[in-house]
Formats: C-alpha cells, structure tokens, sequence
C-alpha cells in the first residue's frame, strides 16, 4: 500500500508539473482595448499569482474552460456589433465563470452578474416569467450598453471596466478625473483590485481560446418570435424539453412570450469549428463536389391565380401557398391589406418586428410548409437562409434544421442545400463547383430598402431580378451584417451616407436588414 500511494503521488506530482509549466507568464506590457498597460515588476508578481492559482486545478480549468469555448463565440459576436473592444469578453469570465445561475452574495445575478435595478436600466426583462441576466445574447448586450454609457463619461476603457464593479460615480470619486482620454498607463501594485483580477483572467485564458470543447459540444443559437414554449421547440429542433431548460434557466416556466426577440440556446455534438471560435457556426462537414452541371430548379416561386389582381387577399398563391403582393414598406399597412394580423404576418414570412417589407414584392399570408417542392437548392453567392426559404415557400426553421445550417455565415457558395429530407448527423454536405455567375431571381424579398417600382405591365415585371455586377464596373456589394449601420459602412468603404443611400434608393428611414445588399460605387 505504502509503495502504491508512493507512486500514485509520484505520477501526480508529475502531472502537476507539466501543467504548471505551461501557465502563462505576465508580460511587462498589455494590450488592452487598444490601451497599453504597463506594469512594474511587482503587480507583475500579484498577476502572475492569480495566473498560477487559475491553472491549480487541471480539471477544475478545464471544465471552465469548455464553458469559455462554448459561450464566447457569442459574447465576441455581440460585443463587437455593440462596438465595444473585444478584450471585454474576458470580464464575463470573471464575473461568472459562465454560469447562467450564478448569484453572488449581493443578489446580483447571471452571466454578467446584474443586480434587478441595473438589468432594468439596461432594457433587460426580469420578472417571474423571463430573466433575460441570465440569457448569454440579452445579458453580453445589456452588458455592452452599460460600458459603453460609462466610456463615454470616463474616456478610458480600463477606468470604465473598473467601473462595471464601482459604478460610475465610485470610479469618479476613485481617479477624480484621471487619466481621462489616454490611451496608455503605468500600472503599480496599487492599482485597483478588480482591474488586477481581469487582467489575471485575460493572461489565463487568452492562449486557450478556440479549442474545441473537450467532448465535442458547439452551442447553437435560434432566435425566437413567440409567444411559445420550449417543449414546442425542442419537437422543431429535434432535441429534448429537458436539453433546451438547462441552456435556457432565462425562461423559468418554460415559456417565450411575444414582447420581443429571444434567443434560445441549444447544444449539437460531434461539430468541430475552426479558429476563431465566433458565431459563424460552421457546418459538420462539408463535401466539395467536382460537378457544375447541377442547377436549381426553375420557376420559383411559382406564382399562381389571378396575378391582375395580387394586390387583394386570397386572389392568388406563392408555391400553393396563399400570398398577397405588397403595397406597402410598413408591416402594420401590408398585413391590414392581406386582411391578417401582424403577428400572423411575421409567423407566415419569418420577420421580426424591426424587419421592414417592401412595396411591389411577395409575401405569404398563410404559414409556409415544413417541406419544398424541389429536393435540393444549390447555394449562390450572397443567398440568405431567408431569402431561400421564401423563394420554395418553405418555414425556415425547417430549411436550418434539415441542414445542420443556422446561420447566414455557414452558407457557402456552391453548397447543397435540402429541400425535402435532413441530412445525418455525421453527413457530409454535400458542395458543388458553380457556373460562372449569371442575373438569379431574387424571389421574394425580405427587407430590401424600397426602390422604384416597375411598370405592372404583365406577370414578368412584378418578380425582380439581381445582377451581379462585374469587377470592371467598379462596383462593390456590402451585405449588412447584424449592428451594421449607414455611417459605419460609410466610414468601412470611406464614402458619405448619403451616397450609400443614392447609389442603394434608401429611403429617408435609413433602415438596414441583415443580408441585404449594398453596393459601393467608386
């Protein structure tokens, strides 16, 4: 017994060590949040002790470090369309170590542990129904909002994290105004805890980010337009009631009312992302195929019935579906022109409730099926889940969940997309080469801005199309990704907003839709 234990702490001791040898050292300067910290040799050694205390416990960090790889693909992806630096996403890790329950001793609560009054103060919902603190999308935004209302008073994003943990006033009341607006500072043992305490975490983690969680997992996100529950979702999303609670404690009862966009939480096994690990959700795997003969079907959406008089409900059908052509760019005019509800409006055409429509396009008035005619549609470039899914009239809940595909970055030119059956788990997708790019019909649009509307001279006029444009035309498309606005595409492309608007015929509204194109033109 005596020569086994003796052994047994032998090989632990060796363990250990190999795993401590790889703890991160502190560096004399940090980049943060396009700050330069430096430190002087002795918070380098307090550092260094809270580095060295996170990596103690192998399976203790291990275990934190899978919930790490598996939330923060999200938190990046909402910090940067909140536009604030992405160092940031370190702080959850200390505020929670991920766990949506966590409740600290003084009642605050969630991911970014937030006390009632603040989460309110930040647009969270909290009540006996829903607590959005504890909902990894709603919480990294309300989190973001609250920094950024701190950096605008403070100028310094080191001084605004402290004051995620004083408060404005106490980080005022702390520094007294300085250090305001600079973009460099000299770090002593003095400073602040809490700044010592992130900057541990960032230094633990940082080099570990992007690894594939240790049994596979890859968390999903599906958004919401309810009211629903979640025993209804899990039979959409094929997975159990008892799976979708766990990653979602947000809806304490179950249920997903109908005052806003949820995001529900879902895990899929065996995906293997690549680097870096943001919300782009990448496929299984997909089969690059060597033929280009394959084409999509043709014809669609098959517009059917007394076309002369689309405008009116009930006179004609989007690929067997009832369907009206739209009079208007306000949701609230179109669905009283179909003689339906708003709320049925979105349900049959997949909109959220900051979608606009557009005037002189399709929109179904009765729910889309959970199948298309068509087997399969061959991805083009710059396709949408969306724009797919109105063009064969099918729901796109049922499209995402027959692909293993759940988001607009995951589709790629050329990909084989199924209409009617699923793909297996652990089947490829399957990939084609393209023709050689050619004008492809737009079908039924989602959230294009307004433009002109065409002579309704006959059947062919009222079904638009796109065309590419070639590289000689000078031209460059833009397709709006979520937070994207006029003035930062304006500033990406350096041109003015009110060219954007010319060139594009937005409207004096200015909205934007995710995965609308925008073109460029210098």
């Amino acid at each position: 017994m005596m020569k086994t234990s003796f052994v047994g702490l032998f090989f632990t001791f060796c363990w250990l060590n190999a795993a401590m040898s790889q703890v991160p050292q502190v560096p004399r300067t940090i980049q943060f949040a396009n700050m330069t910290l430096r430190l002087d040799a002795g918070l380098q050694r307090d550092i260094q002790e809270e580095v060295n205390a996170q990596y103690r416990s192998p399976s203790h960090f291990q275990t934190k470090l899978d919930r790490v790889n598996l939330y923060l693909p999200i938190v990046e992806r909402v910090l940067r369309e909140e536009g604030v630096p992405d160092d940031f996403k370190f702080l959850v890790i200390q505020e929670s170590s991920l766990i949506a329950d966590a409740v600290s001793t003084s009642n605050a609560v969630g991911f970014w542990q937030f006390k009632q009054a603040t989460a309110e103060e930040v647009f969270l919902r909290v009540d006996q129904d829903v607590d959005e603190r504890k909902n990894i999308v709603s919480a990294t935004r309300g989190a973001a909002r609250y920094l950024k209302k701190h950096q605008r008073y403070l100028d310094n994003w080191a001084i605004t994290l402290v004051s995620y943990q004083m408060g404005l006033g106490g980080a005022n009341k702390y520094y007294k105004g300085r250090h305001k607006g600079e973009r460099s500072m000299e770090l002593d043992r003095d400073t602040y805890w809490y700044l010592k305490k992130f900057l541990a975490h960032k230094i633990a983690f940082e080099p570990r980010l992007g690894q594939v969680v240790s049994n596979g997992d890859y968390l999903h996100e599906y958004p919401v337009d309810g009211p629903t529950d979640l025993k209804t979702l899990a039979k959409t999303l094929g997975v159990s009631e008892t799976h979708l609670r766990e990653y979602n404690t947000w809806a304490s009862k179950g249920k997903i009312p109908g005052d806003r966009t949820y995001v529900v939480t879902y895990i899929l096994n065996g995906i293997v992302p690549s680097r870096p690990l943001i919300a782009t959700n990448a496929p299984q795997a997909i089969s690059d195929g060597l033929s280009s003969g394959r084409e999509n079907a043709r014809g669609f959406p098959q517009i059917t019935g007394n076309l002369s008089n689309a405008r009116q409900p009930r006179e004609i059908r989007i690929n067997g579906i009832r369907g009206i052509l739209a009079n208007s760019s306000n949701q609230n005019q179109l669905a009283a022109q179909a003689g339906i509800s708003v709320r049925k409006l979105r349900r049959s055409n997949d909109l959220k409730a900051s979608d606009p429509v557009q005037a002189g396009k399709y929109y179904y008035t009765q729910r889309k099926k959970s199948k298309g005619e068509p087997e399969e549609h061959i991805v083009q470039p710059g396709e949408t889940l969306w724009e797919i899914s109105q063009l064969y009239g099918i729901r796109q809940h049922s499209l995402m969940a027959k692909n293993r595909v759940y988001r607009d970055e995951q589709l790629l030119p050329g990909m084989v997309l199924r209409l009617r059956s699923y793909y297996k788990r652990n089947e490829p997708i399957a990939r084609v080469k393209l023709a050689p790019a050619r004008p492809r019909s737009a079908g039924v649009v989602k959230s294009a801005a307004p433009t002109k509307p065409k002579p309704e001279t006959s059947p062919e006029n009222i079904r638009s199309t796109e065309t590419v444009p070639s590289p000689a035309a000078s031209v460059q498309v833009h397709t709006v990704q979520p937070g994207d606005t006029l003035y930062a595409i304006s500033r990406k492309y350096g041109v003015t907003v009110e060219e954007l608007k010319s060139w594009n015929e937005i409207g004096s509204n200015n909205l934007l839709s995710v995965g609308q194109k925008i073109e460029i033109r210098k």
